[in-house]
């Protein structure tokens, strides 16, 4: 029982330190909870962290608060979720509410828009890593299937507009065909 109380308060605590000290939402915050799941806690594997992602991605909501649900019940079960839930939303809260509070003073302050400036830009730099990190996942599977589907995927979106929505669906209808005649086939 304390070693479930222990991994439920670290599952809190951890949310809530990766949500407080992260600017930039979900593409952000994504890499640094695998750093800290996979990497330092090991309590997922790197595989399951990239499906986790991609479910966060695709799911309505915050990728965010989507990815801490994921992970929460992953590590933790129902109470899990709530916990990691609680810690990930916690920190944008308390911010937004004193940002708003002054919202006049911040939004005519130079400074302010400068620091935001720069903050777009490593915002940026860290997408591009989500992006070539979850490409090097996808290429270390070995498999011809998910590289297709990533490649035609932004084809279709970046060069012919397809709606993202049907391309989500696509892509899972593909999956679950995938997976089910490899479960046949292994039969």
């Amino acid at each position: 029982m304390k070693e479930k109380a222990h991994r439920y308060l670290t599952l809190f605590l951890t949310t809530l330190e990766i949500s407080a000290f992260t600017f930039g939402g979900g593409y952000v915050i994504i890499p640094l909870m695998r750093k800290t799941f996979v990497g330092k806690l090991k309590w997922i594997e790197d595989s399951e962290m990239l499906d986790l992602a991609a479910i966060a991605q695709s799911s309505p909501g915050p990728i965010a608060v989507n990815a801490a649900i994921l992970i929460g019940y992953k590590s933790g079960g129902i109470p899990g979720a709530l916990l990691s839930i609680l810690g990930a939303v916690l920190p944008p809260l308390v911010i937004i509410s004193i940002i708003s509070a002054f919202y006049q003073a911040f939004r005519s302050n130079k400074y302010v828009s400068m620091c935001m400036t720069a903050m777009s830009a490593g915002v940026a730099a860290v997408v591009i890593d989500v992006v070539i990190s979850m490409v090097i996942d996808v290429l270390k599977m070995k498999r011809l299937l998910p590289l297709a589907m990533l490649v035609i995927t932004f084809i279709l979106v970046q060069f012919f507009s397809v709606n993202i929505i049907i391309m989500i669906f696509a892509a899972g209808a593909v999956g679950y065909i995938d997976y089910a005649l490899g479960r046949k086939k292994a039969k």
